[in-house]
């Protein structure tokens, strides 16, 4: 990030309001490539010690796709660095630094890490690392509350790896192992386990989303259209009048066309 004058970001300071300043002048904000020249470059050393290789090399894949353009956000990195914190506290008691593990598997959290490692596994083939890293945050967000398995945290710890190979091997010597992952197959998956049981539609009404309902993958229109106009928000904005006409695309969306008045 440069100003009009050239001046480089190690020399703007920003505040808390996101305005950034040289000299107590406000400067504006420009995206462009980054270089010596240019006096924008971001040394890695610094990212590293304030947040750690693991996060730093996690920010640089979640950006967005490779072969797009980019704005380098240093804010944004604490995003990531925070899923790495939630990764620890799922597996490790912070206050004794012992494993927590649960004896037996959560079924929604087996389904969940078969679903993870697939679509980890099609990412990676495709080099689209930043929906990998997406699909690895909302696996953790799911198994906060429920906890893993031991064999459930060597099989995440093997798919987190490639992206975060050093609390991914702390986890893994964590887990007894005298030997490093690195070597280890990608961990399999079961095909049955990717069928989702329920699925959640948005429903429109007037061209906006005005509730999301939840309902089996194999319900047909009439039970979804009945679903969506018995929610309390649905209810609420036809204010007692029938629909004029409810069109379900099933599995996508619900759309509601109200009477004019």
């Amino acid at each position: 990030m440069v100003d009009q004058h050239g001046r480089g970001a190690g020399e703007v300071q920003d505040d808390s309001t996101a305005k950034f300043f040289h000299q107590g002048k406000p400067v504006t904000q420009q995206y462009g490539n980054m270089g010596k020249s240019l006096k924008n470059v971001v040394g890695p050393d610094e990212v590293c010690e304030a947040y750690g290789c693991d996060a730093f090399r996690l920010y640089e894949m979640y950006m967005g796709p490779l072969e797009a353009s980019k704005p380098w956000a240093p804010r944004d990195i604490i995003g990531v660095f925070r899923f790495l914190q939630r990764t620890w506290r799922l597996a490790v008691d912070e206050p004794t630094g012992e494993l927590k593990v649960r004896a037996e598997p959560d079924p929604d959290v087996e389904r969940q890490l078969h679903r993870t490692i697939a679509k980890v596994g099609q990412d990676i083939e495709r080099l689209t690392f930043n929906t990998a890293i997406a699909a690895m945050i909302e696996f953790v967000n799911a198994a906060i509350a429920p906890g893993l398995t031991r064999d459930q945290l060597e099989r995440f710890a093997l798919v987190l790896a490639p992206f975060a190979p050093h609390i991914a091997e702390e986890l893994w010597a964590r887990l007894g192992h005298e030997h490093s992952l690195a070597a280890e197959p990608w961990p399999g998956h079961d095909e049955a386990m990717l069928a989702r049981d329920t699925v959640e539609m948005p429903v429109q009404i007037g061209g906006k989303v005005r509730a999301r309902i939840v309902v089996r993958a194999d319900a047909d229109s009439k039970s979804i259209e009945q679903t969506a106009l018995a929610h309390e928000k649905v209810v609420a904005c036809l204010g007692g009048k029938p629909p004029r006409k409810v069109v379900v695309v099933p599995g996508k969306i619900v759309n509601i066309v109200q009477e004019k008045d």
